[in-house]
C-alpha cells in the first residue's frame, strides 16, 4: 500500500489526533487510560506562558482524572530542549495563581523522532524523564508523577517494551512510503492505514504535505550549505555588523517563503534570527 509518511506533521496529525487512536496510544506507552472526547491539533494555552507562545501538535485533557497529555512529532536537532520547556509550560500553567503551589493535573508529555541527529548521539527507542528525587538509598520518592517520554522509531532494539515496540515498528514501516497491509490486523492500526492511504487523501491536504516536504527539503539544502560555506559563521557574524554581503537578502526570501508556507512565526524566528516586527512586514 502507497502511504503517506508519518514523518510529515500533517499527516502525523491526523493519524492520531482521532481520539480512540491517541487513547491506545497513551495507554500502550504511558499504561494509563484516558477518556477524552476531543484531541486538539496546534494547541495554545489561553494566555501565554513566557515569552514564547507554546503550540502542542496534539493535546487532550481527561477531566475527570486531571490528566493532560501531550504528543509531539518532530524532526528538529533541538527537541531535548524544546520538549523539556513545553512539558515545563504545561505544569507552570497550572500554577498561575498566587494562592499555592499544586498542580492539579498530571501532564504526560510524548515526543516522537521520526528522524535522529546523524552523529548517533541518540541511540535509543524509548528513553522516560520523571522528576522524582532519588534518596540516598538509591531508592525512588514518588512525588510527582508527571512524565517526558522520547520514542525514536529508528532505533527499535530487543530492549523496547512490546507495547511501545508496536507502535515504533508501524511509524518505521511508513517512513518510506509503502507498507504491507497485512503485517497490522489490529483495527486501529488499519484505520490509521486508511488515513494515510495515499489514494484516499483529499487535492487539499496533499497540497499540504507537498509544501511540509518542500519547506523540509529547502531547510536540509540550507543547513548544508551552512555547514560547506561557513554560512552560520556569517549569520552570526552578519547580525553584529548588519548582515553583509547579501545574508540580509537571503534571510528575508527564506522567511518569506517560510510565511508564505504558513509555518509557525516561532519556527520562523528560531531559524532566521528575524524579530516578529521583521517577520510580519514581509
Amino acid at each position: 500500500m502507497e502511504v503517506i509518511p508519518l514523518k510529515y506533521g500533517t499527516m502525523f496529525k491526523r493519524a492520531f489526533g482521532q481520539p480512540d487512536v491517541f487513547c491506545q496510544f497513551a495507554n500502550d506507552i504511558l499504561g494509563i487510560n484516558i477518556k477524552i472526547d476531543k484531541v486538539h491539533t496546534e494547541y495554545e494555552y489561553p494566555k501565554p506562558i513566557g515569552f514564547v507562545r507554546s503550540k502542542y501538535d496534539l493535546f487532550a485533557e481527561d477531566v475527570e482524572q486531571r490528566i493532560i497529555v501531550e504528543i509531539q512529532q518532530v524532526k528538529a536537532d533541538d527537541f531535548f530542549d524544546r520538549f523539556l520547556y513545553y512539558h515545563l509550560i504545561s505544569l507552570v500553567e497550572q500554577v498561575g495563581g498566587y494562592q499555592e503551589y499544586e498542580f492539579e493535573r498530571t501532564v504526560y508529555t510524548i515526543v516522537v523522532l521520526t528522524s535522529t541527529p546523524r552523529d548517533g548521539s541518540v541511540n535509543f527507542s524509548c528513553a522516560v524523564s520523571d522528576m522524582n528525587p532519588i534518596d540516598e538509598f538509591g531508592e525512588t520518592v514518588s512525588v510527582y508523577p508527571h512524565r517526558l517520554v522520547f520514542l525514536c522509531p529508528r532505533q527499535v532494539n530487543d530492549k523496547t517494551p512490546k507495547k511501545v515496540q508496536k507502535w515504533l515498528n508501524f511509524i518505521e514501516d511508513s517512513l518510506d512510503g509503502e507498507m504491507d497491509e497485512t503485517n497490522y490486523q489490529e483495527s486501529l492500526l488499519q484505520k490509521i492505514m486508511r488515513i494515510i492511504h495515499k489514494q484516499s487523501i483529499d487535492p487539499t491536504l496533499l497540497s499540504e504535505i507537498k509544501d511540509e516536504a518542500a519547506w523540509n527539503k529547502a531547510k536540509k539544502r540550507f543547513v548544508a550549505e551552512g555547514k560547506k560555506d561557513g554560512i552560520r559563521e556569517g549569520m552570526a557574524k552578519g547580525r553584529e555588523e548588519g548582515i553583509e554581503k547579501g545574508m540580509e537578502e537571503g534571510v528575508l526570501m527564506m522567511a518569506k517563503n517560510m510565511k508564505g508556507a504558513k509555518v509557525a512565526i516561532e519556527t520562523i524566528m528560531e531559524v532566521t534570527g528575524l524579530s516578529i516586527e521583521q517577520i510580519e512586514s514581509l
